[in-house]
């Protein structure tokens, strides 16, 4: 039977590059999108070109007010466009970083991370949970900055994202009779449009990062597509309420061979 996975916040990024992965090992995607409606239809366009199924559905995760409309929305899609009425996977993506340097960080800023990074994932796995089926699978994505002390002005958006690892561990142990495994995902710093893409564009930061990993470089989006995909198949079946970092080792430095 073909598995289906909904993965918030699709339509960029670590979400696209999700999708892709996921539909290249036979997994059908509905993605959701706020605003960029056209970058969520070129990425459907794209799962299509794999030979998948895809749709793109619009839902503000900072809304909780709506989970109950767009559960109902998902599953009439779920039964129209596959004959079913559950998902197999859910990966709780969406999310943007948050610049709170200490000494000028405001309670708006706060509220606006907590709002994108563990309220809205939190509730909308609440209201999504009936519609998971038996033995599914819940990824959520934290990143390496929970463990990796490297920037402090992310220090509140690493905050939230060590909250949701903390609540990984409790929902992995709350839907474990159900057979749902749950884990998250921590990646490191990848070059994707995170933080106005500095990662992507700014050469001397990503030298800072190769200095850093035994790697050598910073990720790809593919790097952690592929590393989603490979903690949703049924090759991790015996994992649930883990960590699993995957950054290139950043943090670890590079081996130096000793002179003379």
């Amino acid at each position: 039977m073909t598995r289906i996975a909904l993965i918030t916040g699709g339509s960029r990024g670590l979400g696209r590059a999700s999708a892709l992965a996921l539909a290249a090992h036979d997994v059908d995607v509905v993605l959701t999108y706020n605003s960029a409606a056209d970058e969520a239809a070129a990425v459907v366009a794209e799962v299509e070109e794999l030979g998948r199924t895809a749709l793109a559905l619009r839902l503000d995760t900072t809304t909780p007010a709506t989970f109950a409309a767009f559960a109902a929305e998902l599953r009439a899609v779920l039964r129209d466009r596959w004959g079913r009425e559950e998902l197999d996977v859910l990966l709780n993506n969406a999310g943007f970083a948050g610049d709170t340097p200490f000494g000028s960080t405001t309670k708006e800023q706060i509220d606006e991370l907590v709002a994108v990074h563990l309220t809205g994932p939190l509730l909308l796995t609440q209201e999504l949970s009936p519609l998971l089926g038996e033995g599914a699978r819940i990824l959520n994505v934290s990143t390496g900055l929970t463990q990796n002390l490297v920037n402090p002005q992310y220090a509140v958006y690493a905050s939230m994202k060590g909250a949701v690892e903390v609540w990984t561990r409790y929902l992995a142990k709350e839907l474990g009779p159900r057979g749902i495994r749950v884990n998250v995902i921590a990646p490191g710093a990848t070059a994707t449009d995170f933080a106005g893409g500095v990662i992507r564009d700014d050469e001397r930061y990503q030298a800072a990062i190769a200095a850093s990993s035994p790697l050598g470089r910073a990720g790809r989006p593919d790097d952690i597509g592929a590393a989603v995909a490979a903690i949703l198949s049924e090759d991790l079946a015996w994992v649930t309420g883990q960590r699993i970092e995957a950054s290139g080792g950043q943090g670890m430095g590079r081996w130096q061979p000793l002179a003379g």
